[in-house]
């Protein structure tokens, strides 16, 4: 039994790496490296279906859209939160994630924020070819970040983040294999206003997060290079109190991967020619990257639309402290077809916040179907009060 829990992991851990490098058999999708970039950390967002780019700020608004932390009402917070990958098959694959802000400034419209992701693939036993026992690896994909964000106006903050980004998947027998490192920056914005519906105040957000935009990055020493994923989000929401006590938010969030599509071969096209063609893609700077991304799709318009991924999600809330959530995300069939419906809750306190998600996927796989994922918030100022 043990040596089949290695050999499962073998396969599908080395299925995640190479999934953001290989090709696939789907016609025009995008493949990027770095895959774990795009994982919601959080259980708040992903218990509505993975949504976050207008959602009410919370302590989670760094991976988000990190221009939302200019309308916190705490001055400072910070958060952990644990994902497991594939927990059906194997047990130390997981994300874990920390994140914290600090506001300052007049009337505290400013703050600068950081977080720290770290994905492990877990160990590895490495055999060489007579399947003798060479060495244990440790494969991870980490990134470091620190932002800013600022209201511009009464309504409206904007927001920028810096992020370093490491992957290490070197072996023993494999001496071409290198860690790779690169850097990327994401630009938000993000409108809170309020509106009457009939009698009713609401509160109206608007979200993007442009993220991911840097260099390429290579596991080679510099031979061959990968796309990071960025990433267009655009997002709106909208909550509605039903009474004093109650409240109910709807959300849905629009996400385009700003990367080339990897190219077809075309009708009557030569080896030599698709060869040169895929080439010329894969030596396109990342800038422009994300302008040949809104209109290379072997499909035409109706594959760029196919590129577009949604999800939307609802949010109920007592008195700001007990929560119930639900969402639904879905992916184009030839765009890697994650369709699933997330259930979530949430418990908030002065000092802390605790919240729960879990995945059910409608499509044939999905690493984290039937998963349970836990975040906690801490209010510091709360904290403070609490041992006063």
């Amino acid at each position: 039994m043990r040596n089949m829990k290695v050999t499962n992991k073998y396969l599908f851990s080395g299925l995640f790496m190479l999934a953001s490098l290989a090709a696939s058999g789907q016609t025009g999708t995008v493949v990027t490296a770095v895959p774990s970039l795009s994982i919601a950390p959080d259980a708040r967002g992903g218990g509505m279906g993975d949504v976050g780019a207008a959602t009410l700020p919370d302590y989670y608004s760094q991976h988000w859209n990190p221009a939302k932390h200019a309308f916190l009402e705490s001055k400072a917070g910070a958060t952990v939160s644990y994902t497991p990958w594939l927990r059906k098959i194997v047990q130390d694959i997981a994300l874990v994630y920390a994140s914290g802000f600090y506001k300052f400034g007049y009337e505290e419209n400013q703050a600068v924020s950081a977080s720290i992701r770290y994905f492990s693939i877990g160990d590895i036993p490495e055999t060489n070819l007579e399947g003798q026992f060479v060495s244990m690896i440790s494969p991870y994909e980490m990134a470091f970040d620190i932002g800013y964000s600022r209201k511009l106006t009464e309504t409206f903050a904007g927001g920028v983040t810096l992020r370093y980004i490491r992957t290490d998947y070197s072996t023993a027998t494999d001496e071409n294999t290198t860690a790779g490192n690169a850097f990327a920056a994401d630009i938000a914005g993000y409108n809170e206003a309020y509106i009457n519906i009939g009698s009713v105040e609401s509160i109206l957000g608007l979200g993007f997060n442009v993220s991911n935009i840097g260099t390429k990055i290579s596991m080679d020493d510099g031979n061959t290079s990968y796309f990071l994923p960025t990433n267009m989000r655009l997002g709106a929401s909208l909550t509605y109190p039903l009474d004093e006590y109650n409240t109910l938010a709807f959300n849905v969030d629009l996400n385009k991967l700003l990367v080339p599509s990897r190219p077809v071969q075309k009708d009557g096209e030569s080896d030599n020619d698709f060869a040169d063609r895929a080439e010329s893609v894969r030596n396109t700077s990342s800038i422009s990257g994300i302008f040949k991304s809104f209109g290379d799709s072997p499909d035409g318009f109706k594959g760029e639309l196919e590129e577009i991924t949604w999800s939307a999600g609802l949010e109920y809330a007592y008195n700001n402290q007990f929560l119930l959530r639900g969402g639904y995300y879905n992916e184009s069939q030839r765009q890697g077809n994650r369709k699933y419906f997330s259930f979530g809750a949430g418990f908030k306190m002065s000092a802390f916040q605790l919240d729960a998600a879990y995945l059910i996927s409608t499509a044939d796989s999905n690493p984290l179907d039937q998963t349970l994922r836990f975040s906690l918030g801490f209010n510091m100022e709360g904290l403070r009060n609490l041992f006063k």
